[in-house]
């Protein structure tokens, strides 16, 4: 599947302009990382696109995100990799990220709405204002940005990335593509 056949998918279930922001960074993040791994950067952004395409319709039943996407996309003829990964980015299926693929995604999930937060609160509501420092000095701070796990972020630690390196590596691919964030 190619991107724009992806993002019209992606449409086709979701409706929320915020949810949609979160995917597309979740998408460019996962497209950065990917070549660090020497994993193909076209289907780690497909997976990122389409990690929450089941959100809306899962929303009164939160174990079921992840699996509905699953069946989504594997109707829609999408591999076997992605399909896992889809499963196991919500902790609440139960399914446990196994591959590099999987895993990176689990991190990257919470990360992208971490940015957000921070770009949100510095004084140009931009992501070309953040750096490091405020976005570790953040990172601190317990009663921040609580809906984003930070052990679950701290999982790339699993991937061989230390926190420092992967804030780093999904801020720049968020910059990348602020004017579509709206940030």
């Amino acid at each position: 599947m190619n991107r724009n056949d992806a993002l019209a998918l992606l449409k086709k279930y979701l409706k929320n302009q915020n949810l949609l922001k979160h995917c597309l960074a979740c998408e460019a993040i996962m497209k950065d990382l990917a070549p660090g791994y020497n994993q193909d950067p076209e289907e780690w952004a497909l997976v990122g696109l389409l990690h929450d395409i089941d959100y809306e319709i899962t929303k009164d039943c939160p174990e079921s995100h992840g699996i509905e996407g699953a069946r989504i996309l594997s109707e829609a003829g999408l591999s076997d990799n992605v399909i896992a990964a889809l499963r196991s980015h919500n902790p609440a299926t139960g399914h446990v990220p196994n591959s590099v693929l999987e895993k990176a995604l689990y991190a990257v999930d919470p990360v992208s709405g971490f940015i957000v937060a921070c770009a949100l609160i510095h004084p140009n509501r931009t992501l070309s204002g953040l750096d490091l420092d405020f976005l570790f000095n953040r990172f601190k701070e317990k009663s921040f940005a609580r809906g984003a796990d930070r052990n679950q972020i701290q999982t790339c630690n699993d991937l061989q990335l230390n926190l420092n390196d992967f804030l780093l590596i999904a801020l720049h691919a968020m910059q990348k593509i602020s004017p579509q964030l709206g940030l």
